[in-house]
């Protein structure tokens, strides 16, 4: 699909992957509206940027995506790719005592559920336009989990399968339906799990344009194509390189 002129919805796009995907859309002529919770963010990442609109909305609660929905609707009839990219994650690990349901419990809502709400609010704007975009960010740990990432891991690999289900079932409208899948990136996000190891965030950002732009769904991000490979042979073996230490 085309990667210029369009109006865009990012969800967490104040930060991390969100704010270099808003940069290069912004940059190729896209209109971008970013949301996150927190206004100071999202105020100082618009002031990076050109041709974007900040608003202030959490996805995780009901009446701020309803206000958003409605916003939208109202204010930008043109909406054509929303990109789900907002998230929440909790380093523990399953043992007695970590109140793992709670921490699951705010990581799913956020991760997967508020996706799906969202996305099912929007579906009828984008259905009119004549070509539209889900984009659905997982994680390489949707196709193999980390140990100190039980609900995140969880989350994401409930998005993946949502997100192919989706995709079959709008397979015969306007709007198609992709899946991020980056590895370990080098964020604030994933600094308590040694994100200063991983990929920057600018290079999952094009890697995304270019799928766009080639109608590539599943989108395997630096070395989640090779983990994925191996899963494919051996998920035991995989399961060890990605807990490789742990």
């Amino acid at each position: 699909m085309k990667t210029n002129n369009n109006t865009v919805l990012i969800t967490g796009g104040g930060a991390g992957i969100g704010f270099q995907t808003a940069k290069l859309l912004s940059e190729k002529g896209n209109h971008v509206i970013i949301t996150g919770r927190n206004a100071g963010t999202l105020e100082k990442a618009a002031a990076q940027l050109k041709n974007v609109t900040p608003i202030v909305s959490d996805v995780s609660k009901e009446e701020d995506v309803f206000a958003l929905v409605k916003k939208l609707k109202a204010e930008f009839p043109a909406l054509n790719i929303v990109i789900n990219n907002a998230a929440a994650a909790e380093v523990y690990t399953l043992e007695a005592g970590v109140n793992a349901y709670d921490k699951a419990s705010h990581e799913i809502h956020t991760n997967f559920l508020s996706v799906i709400r969202l996305n099912e609010l929007l579906l009828p704007l984008l259905e009119k336009q004549a070509e539209a975009a889900i984009v659905n960010v997982s994680s390489v740990v949707a196709i193999v989990p980390g140990v100190r990432l039980p609900g995140y891991a969880a989350s994401k690999a409930a998005l993946h399968s949502y997100t192919q289900v989706l995709r079959h079932t709008l397979s015969d409208t306007s709007v198609k339906v992709f899946e991020l899948m980056p590895p370990l990136v080098n964020t604030e996000f994933s600094k308590e799990i040694g994100g200063e190891n991983g990929i920057p965030p600018a290079a999952v950002a094009e890697a995304l344009l270019e799928a766009l732009a080639t109608d590539h769904y599943e989108i395997h991000v630096g070395n989640t194509a090779d983990l994925y490979k191996l899963f494919l042979s051996s998920p035991a073996e995989a399961f060890k390189v990605m807990n490789a230490g742990r």
